[in-house]
């Protein structure tokens, strides 16, 4: 008995995202640096999948929050699996943000702490994880700030940045603005964030820099800011990091009642188009390979019923044939293009060999043979 429930448990663990704890020898710090990694659920039993990589600062408190919230996310879907990597700083933290005095950038500790993330940390994930080129950098306070720094490099290492109440250095507003105002070939992600008890200056700061960047129009800028309410220094943190997560993986969410309501319907091209046009987003962005959600299709097929565009019911059964080959949802599509250009037989035809096909949520044989049977009724052979 006792054998058996330690194998259910060994298991039941196996569901579970995996943490692991280990050292990274730098030559940048002349010492070593611990790390707390989260490897997505079943890791091991993917070889050839890849995933974002979430570099956590101030991971001895902040690896968490971070981690629980990424498993939970892409669990339901509303992101992609992500490898997290937590920093711990504890005592090292002033040394690591260390900043010079003369020209405001990484200074002597703080320069070889860059250079640890930039050259090692960086590598050995790569060398040793199945880490993606996507990367999202977050961090609290001055590592809130010092992590900008990696976005002033001419090819920046982080995709994405998550800035929870920075305590700004000097011109670091100015040199922050001039850089987000930059248009780019590649999107940048940046969300900003306080509190109405956030630490004063903190929340002043947060507050202007929001101001300015708002008036932004830089298209490859994906920018966020909250200032929440009754939230502190260290409240906000938890209060900030699902809606990061939410907004810097807003494409890979499947289609929502906003999304429908408010991009789809009121389009005057073709949904199908925009069906493809956020996959592609999400292969270019991320570096995945996604294949489409039944609930995109049935959200892309509402419109097209919506708005009776009944022709681009064809290009969705194309579609839909190579993401879901052996279901009745292609023959589905294409039997009310049929039916809506007045080609009943084809259509009665589609319907009924559809039966030998498998079912999918929200299509059902039965359902394509009463269409059939009332094709037939009403028109005959």
């Amino acid at each position: 008995m006792k054998f058996f429930i330690i194998s259910t448990l060994l298991c039941f663990n196996l569901t579970f995202a995996q943490t692991v704890y280990e050292s990274i020898d730098s030559e940048a710090l002349g010492t070593s640096r611990e790390l707390k990694i989260q490897l997505p659920r079943n890791y091991e039993d993917n070889p050839e999948k890849s995933y974002p990589l979430i570099v956590v600062f101030d991971g001895d408190y902040l690896f968490e929050v971070v981690a629980g919230n990424v498993d939970y996310y892409s669990y339901w879907d509303d992101m992609p699996e992500a490898i997290v990597v937590g920093i711990n700083q504890n005592d090292l933290r002033i040394e690591d943000c260390s900043i010079s005095m003369e020209d405001y950038l990484p200074s002597e500790t703080g320069a070889r702490f860059y250079d640890f993330i930039e050259n090692e940390l960086i590598n050995y994930m790569i060398e040793n994880y199945r880490s993606l080129d996507f990367r999202v950098a977050i961090g609290h306070g001055e590592t809130a700030n010092f992590m900008n720094y990696f976005m002033f490099n001419s090819r920046p290492i982080f995709n994405a940045y998550v800035a929870l109440s920075p305590s700004l250095s000097y011109k670091m507003d100015e040199n922050l603005t001039r850089r987000l105002s930059l248009e780019s070939n590649d999107k940048t992600f940046y969300y900003l964030s306080t509190g109405t008890r956030d630490i004063k200056q903190n929340k002043k700061e947060a507050i202007a820099l929001n101001t300015t960047i708002s008036t932004f129009e830089n298209t490859n800028l994906l920018y966020t800011f909250d200032n929440f309410e009754d939230a502190t220094h260290y409240t906000l943190v938890a209060h900030s990091i699902p809606k990061a997560l939410q907004r810097i993986f807003f494409v890979f969410q499947p289609i929502s009642k906003s999304e429908y309501n408010d991009y789809i319907l009121p389009l005057e091209t073709s949904p199908v188009s925009y069906l493809n046009e956020k996959y592609d987003m999400i292969k270019t962005l991320f570096g995945i390979e996604k294949q489409i959600l039944v609930n995109d299709f049935r959200a892309i097929a509402a419109a097209i019923e919506r708005t009776k565009q009944y022709e681009y019911f064809q290009d969705l059964a194309k579609i839909a044939s190579k993401h879901h080959p052996d279901t009745i949802m292609a023959s589905f599509y294409l039997a009310r293009y049929y039916e809506e250009i007045g080609k009943l037989k084809k259509a009665m035809n589609v319907y009924r060999s559809a039966y030998m096909l498998n079912e999918i949520e929200g299509y059902s044989k039965d359902d394509m043979l009463e269409r059939a049977d009332e094709i037939k009724a009403e028109y005959g052979d």
